[in-house]
């Protein structure tokens, strides 16, 4: 495929500005008769798309054409129910050796339509080391057509051991204006809300979307930085603290509450049981399985929204210093411009940067499941004004 052109149609359409990446796996694709190494690492940035790029490349080594996206191997594949293409995502902190060991007693089955039986671990940084091992030893003898595709943020996080036996691509950011035109094209947002929640989002195209499509989630995004800004005392920052976490929360009960509704109406469907009836005994432990499930994808979704809360200060953080340094850059947060400006002219560039700082070190804190209050409270307390 070496000098011909990216094809940006069928499964690859909604791939923003991963031509190189895009180039590398459809290269694959066309040479799937010679033979496909068995497996691959997809790493990226949140918001890159590295599992949809995943979903596209296994959907393309299955389709006869490629990818085209209309085929019946295409429609199997974006419904989630070809036979061939085996997930394993999750929304719990961590993925549980459990979880690995049934993908890797799956991925011992060849493909029942085509040649390849394709296992996707997205998250695959949340695998413990013990599941790590577990996973290596099926890469080290992988059986004839198995293919084995993983998604991490970076290749620092999976093992050295891991890391040599993988096939790497990288995925970059799309631009501001890439996740805008999608956001507007595929959405029908408004170009210049559109553009707004892209930057807000930096670049993040599911974080992007609900900004656009959500008043709700774009207020609790602006009080969340305004209330870092107006941080003058201890107290202050208790409150900020307090709040960070009823939004981190807010948010989190708007992504699962739905969610969980509709899961749970399905599975009491699946088992017989008519809306506003009693569960029977014998089948109450599979509704608390899926409740338990449904409280670890929970707790998940807190910390996700905490982490995105301090992405967000981050970006604020650094519009503030792009004032200080007279950087010819634009801003993020374009439409808090006044305050920003008024924060920038009462501190220095140097307590700015002790600010990014403490950021840093909540969002490091988080990773190592610190008390989340306690990261918040001491993270607030930082960011006080005049410090």
């Amino acid at each position: 495929m070496s000098g011909s052109k990216v094809s940006t149609s069928g499964v690859w359409a909604e791939l923003l500005g991963q031509d190189e990446a895009v180039a590398q796996l459809q290269q694959a694709v066309a040479n799937r008769e010679q033979g496909v190494h068995h497996a691959w690492l997809l790493t990226g940035p949140p918001g890159s798309g590295r599992s949809n790029l995943a979903h596209a490349f296994a959907t393309a080594l299955l389709c006869p054409a490629g990818g085209c996206g209309t085929c019946h191997v295409c429609q199997l594949a974006a419904a989630g129910t070809h036979p061939d293409i085996s997930v394993l995502a999750t929304d719990k902190i961590v993925i549980s050796i459990d979880e690995v060991r049934k993908l890797v007693a799956d991925s011992q089955f060849g493909g029942s339509m085509g040649k390849f039986r394709i296992m996707i671990i997205e998250d695959a940084d949340r695998m413990a080391e013990r599941s790590s091992n577990v996973l290596l030893k099926a890469l080290e003898e992988p059986p004839l057509g198995t293919i084995w595709l993983l998604c991490a943020p970076s290749e620092a996080d999976m093992l050295p051991t891991i890391r040599s036996r993988v096939r790497r691509v990288g995925l970059k950011v799309p631009s501001v204006s890439e996740v805008a035109r999608l956001l507007t094209e595929r959405d029908g947002i408004e170009p210049k809300l559109a553009l707004q929640a892209a930057a807000e989002a930096q670049s993040h195209i599911g974080m992007a979307r609900r900004l656009a499509t959500s008043h709700e989630a774009r207020s609790r995004r602006r009080e969340s930085l305004l209330a870092a800004l107006h941080i003058n005392g201890v107290t202050a920052a208790v409150n900020a603290s307090s709040q960070w976490l009823e939004v981190a929360k807010k948010d989190a009960d708007a992504l699962t509450e739905e969610r969980d509704a509709a899961e749970k109406a399905e599975l009491l469907k699946s088992l017989g049981v008519t809306d506003g009836d009693s569960v029977p005994s014998n089948l109450r432990v599979d509704i608390k399985n899926l409740e338990e499930s449904q409280k670890r994808r929970a707790a998940r979704s807190l910390r996700d929204g905490i982490d995105r809360i301090l992405v967000d200060l981050l970006a604020l953080y650094r519009d503030i210093l792009t004032i200080q340094l007279q950087a010819a850059a634009p801003l993020v947060n374009e439409d808090l411009r006044g305050v920003i400006q008024d924060v920038a002219a009462k501190s220095t560039a140097a307590q700015t940067i002790a600010k990014l700082d403490a950021v840093s070190l909540a969002r490091t804190r988080l990773e190592s499941n610190g008390r989340d209050i306690y990261i918040l409270d001491a993270l607030a307390v930082s960011l006080r004004n005049g410090h």
